[in-house]
């Protein structure tokens, strides 16, 4: 007897249940994606996405109608429910064909039993309407966790809406042009050739907005590094470092390799490029990524902090730390952050942001630059981390970044996530003093 035919629905249902357990939805999605067809993988993803982004508004509107919790073991059709009503509310799908397909989705899990029982929720969520959501605290209405819904409105009070909103969009899609093969105009019209729009980036200069996103594969020459997929706000690093022949550069922290390959673009003639991971793996996707650029770096597997195992003493011009971080500034393309992360995560990290910087700091040839940055939008991880740092470092130097992005801070500038712009990022510029 064959299995049967896989569904978008059920595939999005167990999927999310491997992310509320504790997986990375990066990881999850190509092992849950594998049995559908080609045709159908859009609409998982969208499901997986979307449900995760506005997760926190659904679980607060829907966990009062449901008569008893359900058990951990049942966690794929509370999800299930989750996914519907994320369908009914936020996508154009015809409200008969989410509750059929969803009832069906439950059968093909394996649990008849509950078939009527999201029949019957997703009927009174028809009903309600935008009902459903009316009375939820500012946090849920928002989909976000209380505690980052405070910490976001402590520290931006002006711009919490600006950033919420962005939080749960759909991001766009931004491209990198590759400067040594194409100039941004000319990129541009090869991709109208093909009848893909886009527009210049607000503030990369070598960036490209897409107007809808599409596929690599779509793109012109991209096999061959014509292009690369980076938001603008992660482009904006090249420009900080002060590139010039003979330098030896650094990129701590560097997988998956989409600044490694910025650095180069903006100077081949670099003396070096080492691009420094703790993970094994995700070098090698450095690796793959500088490969199709036809780029070449020494890539070490290392912890940074370790300088006596990994650096060979000789001292660096310019070093790229992209620290770890809560990634607060990239939820909307990494939505399972809003269930993973926890309040009392931001002080780990920002100690761990404080031994790389003490660390990498010795590395930095004297008159040599620094690049803080990161992809949160909290104070504590930014610019409190760089003034604790200067505070206990005589021979750092801040220097001023006088652009026409993001946000002065008392050490750096921030940039905040806007719904059709750019991610949440920050970055401060570092000088050790000869």
């Amino acid at each position: 007897m064959k299995n049967k035919k896989t569904d978008p629905r059920q595939a999005a249902a167990k999927c999310l249940a491997a992310v509320l357990a504790g997986a990375s939805l990066s990881r999850q999605l190509p092992i849950d994606e594998k049995p559908l067809k080609p045709e159908q993988r859009p609409l998982f993803r969208e499901l997986c996405y979307g449900t995760l982004r506005h997760y926190w508004r659904l679980h607060a509107a829907l966990m009062p109608l449901f008569k008893k919790p359900f058990k951990s073991k049942d966690d794929d059709i509370r999800l299930l429910v989750y996914i519907g009503v994320y369908q009914l509310f936020y996508t154009r799908v015809p409200s008969h064909a989410v509750i059929n397909t969803t009832v069906d989705a439950a059968k093909a899990l394996g649990k008849p039993w509950a078939a009527g029982l999201i029949n019957a929720l997703l009927r009174r969520c028809q009903r309600e309407g935008e009902a459903l959501f009316s009375n939820l605290k500012p946090a849920a209405a928002t989909a976000h966790p209380d505690w980052l819904y405070k910490a976001i409105a402590e520290s931006w009070p002006d711009h919490i809406e600006q950033i919420t909103t962005a939080n749960i969009s759909h991001p766009p899609m931004c491209l990198r042009v590759n400067r040594q093969q194409y100039s941004v105009a000319d990129y541009a019209q090869a991709m109208a050739a093909v009848e893909i729009d886009a527009s210049p980036c607000d503030f990369a200069n070598h960036g490209l907005r897409l107007h809808q996103p599409c596929g690599v594969d779509k793109l012109p020459e991209f096999e061959s590094g014509a292009a690369s997929v980076q938001d603008e706000a992660a482009q904006l690093c090249t420009t900080l470092l002060d590139l010039a022949p003979g330098q030896r550069v650094l990129d701590a922290c560097a997988a998956p390799g989409g600044k490694s390959g910025a650095i180069l673009e903006a100077q081949p003639e670099l003396a070096e490029l080492v691009a420094l991971d703790i993970d094994d793996s995700r070098l090698a996707r450095v690796e793959s990524n500088l490969t199709r650029l036809s780029f070449n770096a020494t890539l070490l597997a290392a912890d940074a902090t370790e300088t006596d195992i990994w650096w060979d003493g000789e001292g660096f011009d310019r070093i790229l730390l992209d620290a770890p971080c809560s990634a607060t500034g990239v939820l909307r393309r990494n939505p399972d952050i809003l269930l993973h992360r926890r309040a009392n995560d931001i002080a780990a990290l920002a100690q761990l942001q404080q031994q790389l910087l003490q660390a990498l700091w010795v590395t930095l040839k004297p008159g040599g630059i620094l690049v803080y940055a990161t992809c949160s939008v909290l104070p504590q991880e930014n610019s409190d981390t760089v003034v604790a740092f200067l505070a206990d470092h005589a021979d750092a130097e801040l220097l001023p970044i006088s652009a026409d992005w993001g946000i002065p801070q008392a050490a750096g500038r921030q940039i905040l996530p806007t719904k059709a712009g750019a991610d949440g990022f920050f970055y401060a510029q570092l000088r050790r003093k000869a």
